[in-house]
């Protein structure tokens, strides 16, 4: 239940294509760079920020080296990178490369990053110059294919703007330049046309809620809001949770306004979104980057893209510039209430739980399910767990159908506040709806165990969980600690040994594989686990636990732990 970012490596250099290798920096001579030794510290000082996805550094860096020891293809080919990863793109667009040592998939972004710009300064005719042209290519040709269109329209060149693009074989591309086209015939009044492309993309069984949004949109705007209430409730029907189709139909119900069609600068900043999203899912992290940077610059106020800069940064290690992303949404838009969760867990993982709770807290404040969920797992992450349980109690009473999540999630504050039956009754009543579910199984079994009760079922019900998930450290322990309570000693530090490969810092995993040395005999190895413990940052039970054993050589007393859950 915790917040689902973005996975990412660490920023890698831009390479001609989605499996090219990452380019190394190559240590070659300062006076071969045309530097002397300082601007060559600020240039590395600027590739290492560089590849750690911090591109505002990076970008001050190389501007140094620049200044200190004259300029060169491949510095500019870098304070390029940097300026577009730091998203300021006026700078990158004065900045894009085209010297011979500039590589040629750094020039096609370039040319991008310039027609953007161009785009944003109402340069339309020069942007669309640009991007008909054949110096972009791959992987860009599908964005320069979905931003044509608009850039037409700047232009003044109706007709042009009414091309719809066409890639044999993108999906993104036949899906946004579709929707596109639709706004566009739209804005040049051909509103059967707009009609016919809008319910084209809302035609399936469970549409996407953007093609939804934006077909329901034309339709208030022609004054058919019955209609409009009608399209969001089938939305609804797929995508219940959803807090923009919710807001939408609330909106369209009550007779208000009608949103605006998108404006030129937003329409072509909406098209960058879903290539962005391609490329992060193909682990071309700087490519989405960049593409989230150049939706920005046509539309500072895409707050989607906001929330996904932030998860990108995080996940880099650039927490300061994520929580700057994380602020963007402001109170009242869709997305506020995910940002403020976002920004909350940042503030957690940080150790600064009462900022964490007091932000989570606010979101849960305007009623979103999601972040009233989120409120409870920081409750729960922060042992406060008959208020986790009472927040949950009021959600699930809210909901129409039993959901196995939030009964899991209720369950464990039970459990960890001391009310089993009620705990127990609430994964029992889980696992009916999702009986495969590997957490539900791991934790049920686990503490059924560590109570001695059902023992033949619970051992099952581990095993099960780790077949599922077996590279899951906390269930391994799951297994070995259940080996342990079993007195299957042997067994214990078998599965413990390979909990420690799978989360080799967890102290609490490092502390149950002490014990099970213990057990076995091999004092001298329980010791020097117990020891590293003390060196993850254990939580007060576990330090005390393994301060006791060391002190009195005596070993475990006997196992005490509560089952694992995972993220925690």
């Amino acid at each position: 239940m915790r917040r689902l970012l973005v996975a990412i490596a660490p920023l890698v250099m831009l390479s001609a294509c989605a499996t090219a290798p990452r380019q190394e920096l190559s240590w070659t001579p300062p006076t071969q760079l045309g530097m002397g030794g300082s601007a060559y510290g600020a240039f590395l000082a600027g590739q290492g920020a560089l590849n750690d996805g911090a591109g505002a550094e990076a970008a001050a860096y190389f501007a140094r080296a620049e200044i200190e020891g004259g300029a060169s293809d491949m510095l500019r080919d870098r304070a390029f990178t940097a300026a577009v990863l730091a998203g300021d793109i006026t700078k990158a667009a004065a900045l894009a490369p085209d010297g011979p040592e500039a590589s040629e998939a750094t020039k096609r972004l370039g040319r991008v990053v310039q027609a953007v710009e161009l785009m944003a300064v109402n340069k339309g005719k020069d942007a669309h110059a640009l991007l008909a042209g054949e110096s972009i290519g791959f992987p860009h040709r599908g964005v320069a294919a979905l931003l044509s269109p608009w850039a037409a329209a700047m232009a003044g060149d109706r007709e042009g703007s009414l091309v719809r693009p066409e890639m044999r074989g993108d999906r993104v591309v036949d899906y946004f330049g579709q929707l596109g086209q639709a706004y566009l015939y739209e804005r040049a009044r051909r509103y059967d046309e707009a009609e016919t492309d809008f319910k084209a993309l809302t035609g399936g069984e469970t549409p996407g809620d953007i093609a939804v949004l934006a077909y329901g949109g034309f339709l208030e705007r022609r004054g058919r809001r019955p209609e409009a209430v009608a399209l969001y409730d089938r939305g609804l029907a797929a995508q219940p949770l959803s807090e923009s189709l919710t807001l939408a139909k609330a909106r369209a119900a009550a007779g208000k306004p009608a949103p605006p069609p998108p404006t030129l600068r937003e329409g072509a900043a909406q098209v960058l979104i879903a290539p962005a999203a391609a490329m992060l899912a193909a682990k071309q992290q700087q490519l989405g980057l960049a593409y989230l940077r150049l939706a920005l610059r046509l539309d500072p106020n895409r707050n989607e893209a906001w929330l996904m800069v932030g998860d990108i940064m995080e996940a880099a290690g650039d927490v300061e510039g994520a929580r700057q992303a994380y602020m963007k949404p402001r109170p009242g838009a869709p997305e506020f209430s995910s940002a403020r969760t976002k920004l909350a867990w940042s503030y957690q993982n940080a150790k600064q739980p009462d900022v964490a709770l007091k932000m989570a807290q606010e979101a849960a404040a305007t009623g979103d399910r999601e972040a009233r969920i989120t409120y409870a797992d920081l409750l729960r992450a922060n042992d406060r767990y008959a208020e986790s349980a009472e927040m949950m109690s009021g959600l699930i009473a809210e909901t129409p159908s039993p959901d196995w999540r939030l009964l899991y999630m209720r369950g464990v504050a039970y459990e960890r506040s001391g009310r089993w039956p009620q705990a127990e009754d609430d994964f029992k009543a889980a696992l009916k709806i999702r009986p495969d579910e590997p957490e539900l199984l791991n934790y049920l079994g686990y503490t059924w165990i560590d109570r001695g009760e059902h023992l033949a079922e619970a051992l099952g019900m581990v095993e099960r969980a780790v077949a599922a998930n077996p590279q899951s450290g906390a269930m391994v322990d799951s297994l070995g600690w259940a080996h342990y309570r079993l007195g299957d000693y042997k067994k214990a530090v078998q599965l413990l040994e390979q909990a420690v490969e799978l989360e080799a810092g967890d102290p609490e995993i490092n502390n149950h594989l002490g014990d099970a040395y213990w057990r076995v005999g091999r004092r001298i190895e329980a010791e020097y686990q117990w020891k590293r413990v003390l060196t993850l940052a254990p939580d007060a039970k576990i330090k005390a636990d393994v301060d006791e054993k060391l002190a009195s050589g005596q070993g475990p007393k006997g196992p005490s732990a509560a089952p694992k859950v995972a993220g925690n």
